[in-house]
């Protein structure tokens, strides 16, 4: 999964995508001018190629939503929680039509899906995680995610829970060096890696793991660690879904070696699809590096993470469902904020 510079694709763009090896998109802020851009804009990615590219974006609301003006402004995943802590009823409501507002505007526009929500637990130390967790507790982060999921797929939009097992004890950024979590075995399946397999449980289409290495149970950062990726996630929480690494362009993936060494071993550990973001040179090596290998089974778990339903509803806006959505995130919170470092493509945080 690779990304692209601008608005619309270049000659360059299109070479790159008509490469075996690439298999979907991933889009940022500065792809984004208004809706009807970026209409045209997925719509000439998928017209590439049959069946179509995957395009997903990071659209998690808060300081992690790359389309703001003609989109909903999303509250983050924390003030969810500050109200399931008064309310728990009523913040799983607003919290499943968050997810489905979120969904039903990407799908609008021709995007497949979100790397969203993440199941990390706030801990109050991490740097790059934060408002981004629904809470503290794994109650708190299971029924949200669960409620933002079910939101999603009524909107046709599948879900990719992240970053396991869990980057939310650590106060290291993973876009900027490589985290060590000490934390022991216990300790993380009972509380951690808890929203995860609750959430398998109930039919997850997705994961993305974590840059964080975890020493005291396995050498490699998740990403890289068949232990985490096969032995825990498949075999022992029975996994189906899509893997997908996290950027292997984030200072916390040299830990994996040069680029095409980074590739091999995370399909090794068990991903069934690659992010390459923010660094061409790179993209094009990695896919140089993998375009031999096939892996008919993540073939098949990468189709469910195509969009649902019409992707072209113009009369969104129209819609009821729509409005009520809208006001009901509007009640948690004045959604304007400065800009945040995140928008920036070219910031170490850009691939959140």
């Amino acid at each position: 999964m690779v990304d692209l510079a601008g608005t619309e694709l270049t000659g360059e763009d299109r070479d790159l995508l008509l490469h075996p090896a690439v298999g979907g998109v991933i889009l940022f802020a500065r792809n984004y001018v208004s809706p009807d851009q970026l209409s045209a804009l997925t719509r000439a990615i998928h017209g590439l190629r049959e069946p179509h590219l995957l395009i997903g974006v990071d659209q998690e609301g808060g300081r992690v939503q790359r389309f703001r003006e003609g989109f909903t402004r999303l509250p983050a995943a924390g003030r969810f929680g500050a109200l399931f802590r008064r309310d728990a009823g009523r913040a799983r409501a607003a919290c499943t039509s968050a997810g489905w507002l979120m969904a039903a505007e990407l799908r609008a526009v021709g995007v497949d899906f979100s790397f969203a929500p993440v199941l990390d637990l706030d801990r109050g130390q991490s740097r790059v995680i934060g408002d981004r967790g629904f809470g503290s507790s794994v109650e708190e982060v299971q029924a949200l995610s669960a409620a933002w999921r079910e939101g999603a797929g009524r909107a046709g939009m599948a879900s990719v829970g992240k970053h396991f097992p869990g980057h939310g004890g650590v106060q290291a950024d993973s876009h900027e060096e490589l985290p060590s979590d000490d934390r022991d075995w216990t300790t993380l399946v009972t509380e951690d890696v808890v929203p995860f397999e609750r959430l398998i449980r109930q039919g997850l289409e997705a994961v993305m793991p974590a840059h964080v290495v975890y020493p005291r149970i396995a050498p490699d950062p998740a990403g890289f660690s068949p232990f985490w990726l096969r032995e825990v996630l498949r075999d022992r929480l029975g996994f189906q879904g899509v893997v997908f690494s996290d950027d292997l362009n984030m200072a916390a993936a040299q830990a994996g070696g040069g680029y095409g060494d980074r590739a091999r071993a995370a399909l090794g550990a068990g991903c069934d699809m690659l992010l390459i973001c923010n660094n061409r040179p790179a993209a094009v090596e990695i896919v140089d590096t993998v375009k031999g290998y096939w892996d008919p089974s993540a073939e098949l778990r990468l189709r469910s993470m195509h969009g649902q339903g019409d992707p072209r509803h113009t009369g969104l806006h129209d819609d009821p469902l729509w409005q009520a959505a809208v006001r009901e995130v509007a009640l948690l919170e004045d959604l304007a904020s400065p800009k945040s470092p995140l928008d920036d493509p070219t910031d170490p945080g850009a691939r959140a």
